[in-house]
C-alpha cells in the first residue's frame, strides 16, 4: 500500500497534498526547485485571503515533501481546525482556487472520516464508490472535483473497484483523460453548494463586539488580530492551575481598561459568550449589574483578559527565533517579489510593521508556537497612549447582532433538512403560525407514511445498511451495474436460460418453504396473547379463505379459531404514531426514519 493510505489523523484535523499532474522524476533537484517556486506563487496568490482570515487553531500551511515510496514529491500540510469546521471548508475553497489558478496542480484532501468531499455528495455517488474503492481516485483539479472511473471492461478508462492505483498512475490518467474523470454534475453541485459564498463568506463569519479590555489587549489585537484565537482557547480550556496566574494580573491589569471593537470568528465569539465565569475577587475585575447596558462588554473583556494573562504567564523568556527564521528563509524574498508582481501591497509600504507582521504569520510557521511570547513582543515594540485609546471609544463601529446564536426549533429543522439533502423552501417566505399548521396538516397523509415504509422495506439492503428510496427520477448508469457483471459477460445464452430456470425453481421452493414456516408460526402463536396486540380486519365474511388450525396438543379441547388477516397498514401507522408520541417531540427512531424518507408528521394536537 502506498503512503497515502495513511495513518490516522486527529478528529479535528484536515490533511492535504498538492501534486504536479505530469511528473519528471529524472532530476530530483530540479523537480524540488520547481515545486518550491510553485509554492512561492501559490502563497502569493492566496495571501490576500490568508491575511484577513482568523484560524481557530492552526492555519493553512504548505511545505515541500520529498518522494517517499509510491508517493511522488509534492507540497502538503495538516491543519487542526478544532471546533470550527468552517476552517476545513475554507481550506477546500483554497484548494479549488489553487487548482483553478495553477492548471498543472491536482489536490487531495481528507480528514479522519476519509474523503469528506464524497460524504457531502453521498446521495449522488455511483454505487461502486465507497471508502475502500475511493483510494487515490478523488482529486480537485482545474477547480472541479474529479473521480477516476470504475473500469468494468478492458479498454475503458479507470481501474476496477477492488484495485488501488498508485498516485503517479492516477495523476497520469487524470491529466490525459480529464473529461472522463470529471465528477458528474449532481456531485459537483452538492460540493459547490457547501462552498457557496466564498470568499465573501470570510467576512460573514466574523463577529465584531465591543469589549471592555485592558489597554494592552486593545493594542495587541490592533496589531495582531489573529491572536484572538489562542486567547479565547486559553480561557475556554482553562484549568485551576491556569487560573492561579489570574489572581493578580501582572501583564494586563484591570485598572487601565478601554472600550474596544474586537473582531472574532463566530465560533470564537460563541465559545467566549456562552461560558459562565466569575472572576477571583483578588483579580481586581468587577462586573456591573446585569441590567447595565454595557454588562456584556465588561463580561467579554474580563474573559478575554483572563485568556491573555494565562498565555503570557506561560510565555517563558522573550525570544525572536520566529522572526529570525522568517527573515533568513531564502523563500521569503521570492515570496515578497511575487506579492509585488501581483500588486498586493497597493498603498501600503512593503516594510511597514503591520503588513510585515501579517505576512510573516501567513508565510512562516504552521502554528503560533508561543502566543504569549508574541503578545509580550508587541507590547515591548509598540508604545501607546491610554488617552488616545480612550478618545477612540467615541468612534467605534457598531457591534454586530448576535441573534444568530439563537435558533428556533423550526429553523433548526429546516437547516437539518437542507443538510440532509431534502427539498425545502429557502426560508425567505414568512408564514403565520396558523398558516404553518394548515400547511403541515395539508401535507400530512397516512397513505404517504405507509407507502414510504413499503418503499423503504422493498429497497435494497445488505450488511452495510439499507438504501433510502430516492425521489430523484434520474437514474445513474451505475445503478444498473452488478458486482458479477464482469464474470457473466461471456456466458453463453443457453447457459443463461438454464441458469434462469434453475433460479426460478429454487426461488419457488424457497417461497413454499417460507409459507409453510409462516403457517407453522401462526399456529404456534395462536396459543399466546400476542395476537391481541395487533389490529385485525373486520371483514369476516370470507371465512372460506381464512386459514384454520388446531393446537398441536391432541388432548386440548379448545375450538379451532379462525386466523383473521391483519390490517398491516393500520398496525404500521398506529405503532409509528405511538412511537412518535413517546418521543415527546425529541429525536428518536420513528422521527429519524420518517425524516430520512422525507415524511413530516405534524405535532400531536391532542395534549391529553
Amino acid at each position: 500500500m502506498d503512503a497515502l493510505q495513511r495513518p490516522s489523523i486527529p478528529e479535528d484535523a484536515v490533511q492535504y497534498h498538492l501534486f504536479l499532474v505530469y511528473l519528471d522524476s529524472s532530476d530530483a533537484e530540479a523537480h524540488e526547485r520547481f515545486l518550491q517556486q510553485i509554492l512561492q506563487n501559490i502563497l502569493a496568490e492566496i495571501a490576500p485571503l490568508l491575511v484577513q482570515y482568523i484560524w481557530q487553531h492552526l492555519p493553512f500551511n504548505l511545505r515541500y515533501h520529498p518522494e517517499k515510496g509510491d508517493v511522488p514529491a509534492h507540497l502538503g500540510g495538516v491543519t487542526e481546525f478544532g471546533d470550527n469546521v468552517e476552517d476545513e471548508w475554507f481550506i477546500v475553497y483554497l484548494l479549488k482556487h489553487i487548482t483553478r489558478t495553477f492548471s498543472d496542480i491536482a489536490a487531495v484532501v481528507y480528514d479522519n472520516d476519509g474523503q469528506f468531499l464524497l460524504i457531502e455528495a453521498a446521495e449522488h455517488l455511483p454505487k461502486w464508490l465507497d471508502p475502500d474503492s475511493s483510494e487515490n481516485r478523488v482529486f480537485l483539479y482545474q477547480g472541479e472535483l474529479h473521480i477516476l472511473p470504475n473500469c468494468t471492461r478492458s479498454g475503458e478508462v479507470g481501474w476496477p473497484r477492488d484495485s488501488v492505483p498508485t498516485v503517479e498512475r492516477a495523476l497520469e490518467v487524470l491529466h490525459s483523460h480529464t473529461e472522463s474523470c470529471l465528477a458528474k454534475q449532481p456531485i459537483c453541485v452538492a460540493l459547490a453548494k457547501r462552498l457557496d459564498g466564498y470568499p465573501d463568506k470570510i467576512q460573514q463569519n466574523f463577529h465584531r463586539a465591543h469589549c471592555y479590555v485592558p489597554a494592552g489587549i486593545a493594542l495587541v489585537l490592533s496589531r495582531r488580530p489573529d491572536l484572538i484565537a489562542p486567547a479565547v482557547s486559553a480561557f475556554y480550556l482553562r484549568d485551576p492551575v491556569d487560573l492561579q496566574a489570574c489572581r493578580t494580573f501582572h501583564t494586563f491589569p484591570p485598572d487601565a481598561r478601554v472600550m474596544a471593537s474586537i473582531k472574532f470568528t463566530r465560533c470564537l465569539y460563541a465559545q467566549l459568550q456562552q461560558q459562565s465565569f466569575v472572576p477571583d475577587r483578588r483579580s481586581g475585575f468587577t462586573l456591573p449589574v446585569r441590567s447595565h447596558p454595557q454588562y456584556r462588554a465588561h463580561e467579554l473583556g474580563m474573559k478575554l483578559a483572563h485568556g491573555f494573562e494565562i498565555l503570557c504567564s506561560k510565555s517563558g523568556q522573550s525570544s525572536s527565533e520566529k522572526e529570525a527564521s522568517v527573515s533568513s528563509n531564502p523563500l521569503w524574498r521570492g515570496f515578497l517579489d511575487s506579492l509585488k508582481k501581483n500588486g498586493y501591497f497597493k498603498g501600503e509600504l512593503e516594510g511597514s510593521d503591520h503588513v510585515t507582521e501579517n505576512l510573516c504569520y501567513s508565510f512562516s510557521s504552521p502554528a503560533i508556537q508561543n502566543p504569549g511570547q508574541e503578545m509580550l513582543k508587541v507590547l515591548e515594540d509598540t508604545s501607546y497612549s491610554l488617552e488616545d485609546l480612550k478618545n477612540q471609544e467615541a468612534h467605534l463601529p457598531p457591534e454586530d447582532s448576535d441573534a444568530w446564536l439563537d435558533i428556533s426549533p423550526r429553523e433548526l429543522e429546516r437547516l437539518l433538512e437542507e443538510r440532509g439533502g431534502r427539498g425545502v423552501s429557502d426560508g425567505t417566505r414568512k408564514t403565520a403560525p396558523d398558516e404553518e399548521v394548515q400547511e403541515e396538516e395539508a401535507g400530512y397523509s397516512l397513505i404517504a407514511v405507509t407507502q414510504g415504509m413499503k418503499n423503504f422495506i422493498n429497497a435494497m439492503s445488505s450488511h452495510e445498511g439499507a438504501e433510502i428510496p430516492s425521489k430523484d427520477d434520474e437514474l445513474d448508469s451505475d445503478d444498473f451495474e452488478d458486482d458479477d457483471e464482469e464474470d457473466d459477460s461471456d456466458v453463453d445464452e443457453d447457459e443463461e436460460v438454464q441458469n434462469g430456470e434453475s433460479q426460478e425453481q429454487a426461488g419457488a421452493e424457497a417461497l413454499d418453504n417460507l409459507r409453510k414456516y409462516m403457517d407453522e408460526m401462526d399456529q404456534e402463536l395462536q396459543s399466546t396473547n400476542i395476537g391481541r396486540s395487533f389490529t385485525q380486519n373486520n371483514r369476516t365474511s370470507n371465512t372460506a379463505d381464512a386459514s384454520k388450525s388446531s393446537l398441536a396438543d391432541a388432548g386440548s379441547e379448545l375450538v379451532e379459531e379462525e386466523i383473521q388477516p391483519l390490517d398491516v397498514d393500520l398496525n404500521l401507522v398506529s405503532n409509528l404514531l405511538e412511537s412518535l408520541a413517546s418521543q415527546a417531540g425529541l429525536a428518536g427512531p420513528a422521527s429519524n426514519l420518517l425524516q430520512s424518507l422525507g415524511i413530516h408528521i405534524p405535532p400531536d394536537a391532542d395534549q391529553s
